[in-house]
């Protein structure tokens, strides 16, 4: 993968966590930047982790899929895009009552590591092509740290609405770069 992919992997697997951000500095009573940075570095290591564990799954199988990885990573590619953009459709949720100062780490973690599923099958893609997983890893977790801090601080601001749009790109992103892998691998043979 070229160094753009890889910005482009990054950023579409922080919009899930962007959009989860958003709902959560929205139910934040006025989030302080500490407290959006620690969200963002709870969802960036998760979000770094679960590719490696995705890649390690994915490079046992690979030499017995090498002649269809590009089919491979393109549906599974394409499906979370697919997956994200309804997500990123579906009706925004109601913010709950009572604005909080402060959300707890076991909450955080089990959003964080909701959101980083589809980091996890995409791991399992990149064993499938020439990629620098730890580069790659790295990238997804930047890019996690810096929009789940934005989006907590931006919370209030954009609601929810905001979240949702910002998945819907980052399933489209998704579809491109699952296409451009097949357009790739297809002009090779």
């Amino acid at each position: 993968m070229t160094w753009f992919s890889t910005l482009v992997l990054a950023l579409a697997m922080s919009t899930d966590a962007f959009a989860a951000a958003v709902a959560k500095g929205a139910s934040l009573s006025r989030p302080k930047v500490s407290e959006a940075i620690r969200i963002g570095a709870i969802f960036g290591f998760i979000e770094a982790c679960t590719p490696l564990i995705g890649w390690l799954i994915g490079s046992v199988a690979a030499p017995y899929v090498q002649a269809w990885d590009h089919w491979i990573a393109f549906t599974i590619l394409a499906a979370l895009g697919a997956h994200m953009i309804y997500n990123g459709l579906q009706a925004a949720d109601v913010v709950g009552s009572e604005p909080k100062t402060r959300h707890s780490f076991w909450v955080l973690a089990a959003t964080g590591f909701a959101t980083s599923i589809d980091a996890m099958a995409v791991g399992v893609t990149l064993a499938f092509i020439d990629n620098n997983i730890v580069i790659t890893s790295i990238a997804i977790g930047l890019a996690t740290l810096s929009m789940v801090t934005i989006g907590v601080m931006v919370g209030r601001l954009l609601g929810a609405l905001a979240g949702k749009r910002a998945e819907v790109l980052g399933g489209l992103a998704l579809i491109c770069i699952g296409s451009l892998i097949l357009y790739e691998h297809l002009q090779v043979a």
